[in-house]
């Protein structure tokens, strides 16, 4: 059984579409038209730009470049919340 969500739904039309839904395991209407519109081969061929574009970017770059990228990633992800 899944956990209840923390927060209440906004609307209680909201509330018994939710509760339909999960009784009919049935997906809402925007979750297949955003799949629809996918195209497969469009899908893969980004994935085959992206799989190739961090690498060459690597060996473009200098070790001092890729050392400052690093850095300032770094120093972004141990910032603390006030200083964000």
């Amino acid at each position: 059984m899944p956990k209840r969500s923390s927060k209440p739904p906004r609307d209680e039309n909201e509330a018994a579409f939710e509760a339909v839904s999960r009784l009919t395991a049935s997906e809402r209407p925007q979750d297949r038209q955003e799949e629809a519109r996918k195209n497969p081969a469009a899908v893969a061929l980004g994935r085959l730009g992206g799989k190739k574009g961090g690498p060459a970017r690597a060996r473009k770059l200098s070790a001092q470049q890729r050392k400052a990228i690093a850095k300032k990633a770094a120093a972004a992800r141990w910032k603390t919340e006030g200083e964000r």
